[in-house]
């Protein structure tokens, strides 16, 4: 009885990996139609086709401060300052307005000031 318990666990862990690895250009039984990846994204370019840099956002030490300066100036954005350099004595921190505007801020030891 024990070892029909467990070869009957083997058998459920062993259909389950395999249902997990399936090829994804693979027939969907259900419908009988062949399933597509979807596409990969389209890499964005500027006005002379050179390709644009999408820098993931960091947050630093003087964002707080930045968002500050930025509000003084009627900027206020989502996601708040992104630091776009790499961290050090000198950053600079950049802020998208709701408005559509960049706001720049370069800190120097957590000085900062407006670009």
């Amino acid at each position: 009885m024990k070892r029909t318990l467990v070869a009957a666990s083997l058998l459920v862990v062993v259909l389950s990996a395999c249902t997990t690895m399936r090829d994804p250009m693979a027939t969907d039984t259900a419908s009988g139609m062949a399933r597509v990846a979807p596409p990969a994204a389209a890499q964005l370019v500027d006005a002379n086709g050179a390709p644009i840099e999408r820098v993931p956002f960091v947050s630093g030490v003087s964002s707080m401060t930045v968002e500050k300066l930025a509000a003084a100036q009627a900027c206020r954005g989502g996601e708040g300052a992104a630091r776009v350099t790499p961290a050090g004595p000198v950053e600079v921190y950049r802020l998208r307005c709701a408005d559509g505007r960049t706001f720049m801020a370069r800190c120097e030891m957590r000085q900062c000031r407006q670009m």
